[in-house]
């Protein structure tokens, strides 16, 4: 079974990437190039304040060095594929495409100079081409966020009172079994949480939660866009940290990725229903 669960989770992250591509227009895309003011606050916070902030982690607290790894992997791997399923129903969805889009474009080229970065850290040779970088994420997200797309458009027009009910139940579908496969990598693999201690698992926490407070502050002054960064800079590009693990051979890295999947959903869901209560306290929320 766990050799079959590769696939599974890559196949499920297709599914979702498709369910948000069924929702998405070329509008939405683009629309923060022509904000480019929260533009820059959310490239910064994504890609040089929550790094910066994963490597004093490191530095400060006495962590096992797979911790140390996966906290360096997962500050390396900037982008939330995943973000506007998250924020369904929060927050104006324009945003969170136009992020995700865009600084899944950046990954192509900062993540090969992030892993210079880690490769002298760690004192091994790994070199990470941006052509295998653009080809990984171009695989694993563009192909099926323009294939979601076109469906949506077709879907749209055969049954356009369905449309929206088959891309929500694509999503949470594979939302569920992406999920599972974290819980069964876990636990088929539960020797290496002792690895993790009961400090790893609060610098994990740790560092979601600041995460969570950097682009919650940079993010604003608008509520919805604090809310889509917030969760951006928490939610880590996982098909990127995949890659960037595989160079690191540190102990059960890819295992502790897991743990992130959990450790994140734990931060981020008491934030998001905050978030919720607020948005819908409030006397207009706009989408």
């Amino acid at each position: 079974m766990l050799a079959v669960l590769p696939i599974v989770i890559k196949a499920a992250m297709v599914a979702l990437i498709m369910a948000i591509g069924m929702g998405a227009s070329i509008a939405d895309v683009t629309h923060l190039l022509r904000r480019p003011g929260l533009l820059l606050r959310s490239l910064l916070a994504m890609y040089v304040v929550v790094p910066a902030i994963a490597m004093l982690l490191v530095w400060l607290l006495p962590l096992t060095p797979g911790v140390k790894a996966t906290l360096l992997v997962l500050a390396v791997s900037a982008g939330a594929p995943l973000l506007p399923r998250k924020l369904k129903g929060i927050g104006r969805n324009a945003y969170g495409f136009s992020l995700v889009a865009l600084s899944s474009l950046l990954a192509m080229i900062v993540t090969p100079a992030w892993v210079a970065v880690l490769a002298r850290h760690f004192g091994v040779a790994a070199e990470l081409a941006w052509l295998d970088v653009a080809r990984a994420i171009g695989l694993a997200f563009f192909v099926p966020l323009v294939a979601g797309m076109g469906l949506g458009r077709v879907l749209a027009r055969l049954l356009p009172t369905r449309a929206d009910r088959i891309a929500d139940v694509l999503g949470a579908t594979a939302m569920l079994v992406l999920t599972l496969s974290a819980v069964v990598l876990l636990a088929s693999q539960w020797a290496i949480l002792f690895d993790v201690r009961l400090v790893g698992l609060l610098a994990l926490t740790l560092f979601m939660a600041l995460a969570l407070g950097i682009g919650h502050y940079c993010g604003g002054p608008g509520e919805d866009e604090r809310t889509t960064l917030a969760v951006a800079c928490c939610t880590r590009h996982i098909g990127i940290a995949i890659i960037v693990a595989t160079l690191f051979h540190g102990p059960g890295t890819l295992v502790l990725l897991a743990v992130y999947i959990l450790v994140s959903t734990v931060v981020t869901v008491p934030y998001l229903r905050w978030r919720r209560k607020k948005r819908l306290s409030s006397p207009q929320a706009p989408v």
